[in-house]
């Protein structure tokens, strides 16, 4: 079991639990896989699927970071390409009573994280990641960004880039700067930007 630098991204669908709870379950059944699949659909920069996690996918990609701007590309089109089903699966089921609700509850949020030692364990026909790094980065999904849709960068992801190249790259919004005091991980410091401007 061989642990080797790599990167963590997640794509989130927020909004999931209240959708599951409020929409009735023949459209749920129908809505969420399809976003997932869109997801893992635009993936463009070669990451692998570890897990599907209900809400979520656990992507992958081990050795060298990509470059800052194939990064939040990749995140823009995770997003716009997440809307454009979305709005697609809303005309499809518009007659049903919860139809609205597509729209209203669902959105996405990504998650970056870099790890320095991430195991790669081959569990059936999937990859477990294990190792500290992986924990961290599912913790960075519970934090208090005060909006739904937002791409986090961990530390260990922005401190690898130009301050600069970000605000360059990232001009649809001002970076802000969180963090997160997790018990047996410590402080977690960590930036986001809003995506709903590129809706």
């Amino acid at each position: 079991m061989k642990a080797e630098p790599t990167l963590i991204c997640i794509p989130d669908i927020s909004g999931f639990t209240q959708f599951m709870r409020e929409a009735n379950f023949d459209l749920t059944a129908q809505v969420i896989p399809a976003l997932l699949n869109e997801i893992i659909y635009a993936n463009t920069i070669n990451l692998q699927v570890s897990e599907i996690e209900g809400d979520a996918v656990l992507f992958f990609r081990s050795g060298e970071l990509p470059s800052l701007e194939e990064l939040i590309d990749q995140c823009k089109t995770f997003y716009t390409d997440f809307y454009k089903r979305m709005d697609k699966l809303y005309r499809e089921h518009k007659k049903e009573d919860d139809a609205r609700s597509i729209s209203e509850i669902l959105g996405l949020k990504i998650i970056l994280h870099y790890g320095e030692e991430i195991a790669m364990v081959p569990i059936g026909n999937r990859i477990k990641l294990m190792g500290e790094d992986v924990i961290t980065a599912h913790r960075m999904l519970k934090n208090d960004i005060p909006t739904d849709e937002y791409i986090l960068f961990s530390e260990q992801v922005y401190n690898k880039f130009d301050e600069d190249a970000f605000a360059q790259i990232c001009n649809w919004s001002e970076i802000q700067k969180g963090c997160l005091d997790i018990e047996h991980l410590g402080v977690l410091n960590y930036r986001y930007i809003d995506l709903e401007p590129l809706n």
